[in-house]
């Protein structure tokens, strides 16, 4: 595996004059922000600063955020304009405001034995999308007292520790990204045909040019990749299990453990997520807004 190096563009502390105070998580990516203050909107310096930020450490972390639905609003749109999910339910009122509840409990095997369910999967959000998502800003209402961690990893990262035969191997590859394919079995039988004609598979470049720092990233993800273009099937799956296996690797993540209030920002290009589902009998309800994107190249 390639060694992680990051050049330090924004260092720790109080950043310009903004007031933000910055904690770097780990050593790929992550930072806790302090000082953050919203109050019917946002410093034109501050929005710039969390935009660098965000573009540098991939990842933003606040605690102690106590927004308003409208201030969830205002936060997000520091990045452009927002989009809702033909899928997942929304906040009454708030269209642009997804209302993310955990699907709790475990199941059985055949032996009587309990184990918790696997509730999902490393994923970047949307990418069924012509245009997927920029990023999102994820905030905690409700989080179980242990467990529910939420993880994330640098898909740059990844693929900078890709052997070099492999990144051979891949460039200039496409590969189809499916709503079905994940949400098939949230969406009634009836209605699949409308969706996937509305939402036809798009086909997105393995490997991603992120827009704005020029860095490479690894652009396949379990819940909506489900094959690569111009292979048979056998191929795709070995090649396909392969990447998607790279994301899992720790050295590339960051681990957040949620606490009231806390607030997620994170880039939706250059970052793969995982809800962990560790929280049994517990309840855990966040809300999301998502960030509209651009085509992938």
């Amino acid at each position: 595996m390639a060694d992680i190096e990051r050049e330090t563009l924004v260092p720790a502390g109080v950043t310009d004059t903004t007031g933000l105070s910055v904690a770097p998580s780990g050593p790929v990516l992550g930072a806790e922000i302090s000082g953050l203050r919203i109050d019917g909107s946002i410093d034109a310096q501050v929005a710039a600063t969390l935009r660098n930020l965000l573009l540098h450490y991939k990842v933003l972390f606040f605690r102690d955020l106590d927004l308003t639905h409208e201030q969830h609003l205002t936060l997000a749109r520091v990045w452009g304009d927002l989009e809702g999910h033909p899928v997942i339910k929304h906040v009454p009122g708030y269209p642009e405001i997804l209302d993310i509840r955990g699907s709790e409990g475990r199941v059985e095997d055949n032996a009587g034995n309990q184990r918790f369910q696997t509730l999902d999967k490393w994923h970047a959000d949307v990418t069924f999308r012509a245009a997927p998502s920029m990023g999102a800003v994820l905030r905690a209402r409700e989080i179980p007292e242990i467990g529910g961690d939420t993880l994330w990893a640098d898909a740059a990262a990844v693929y900078a520790g890709l052997p070099d035969d492999v990144k051979s191997r891949i460039a200039g590859l496409t590969a189809t990204h499916d709503l079905l394919f994940d949400f098939g079995d949230r969406i009634a039988p009836e209605r699949r045909a409308a969706f996937a004609q509305e939402f036809p598979p798009q086909h997105h470049p393995i490997v991603r040019v992120h827009p704005e720092t020029g860095e490479k990233v690894l652009f396949v993800n379990a819940s909506f990749t489900s094959q690569i273009d111009g292979m048979d099937e056998g191929e795709s799956t070995e090649l396909l299990g392969y990447l998607l296996d790279r994301f899992k690797v720790p050295e590339y993540q960051v681990r957040f453990r949620w606490s009231p209030n806390a607030v997620v920002i994170w880039d939706n290009r250059a970052t793969q997520h995982y809800p962990v589902a560790d929280y049994w009998p517990a309840r855990r309800r966040m809300e999301r807004v998502t960030i509209r994107g651009d085509i992938p190249v």
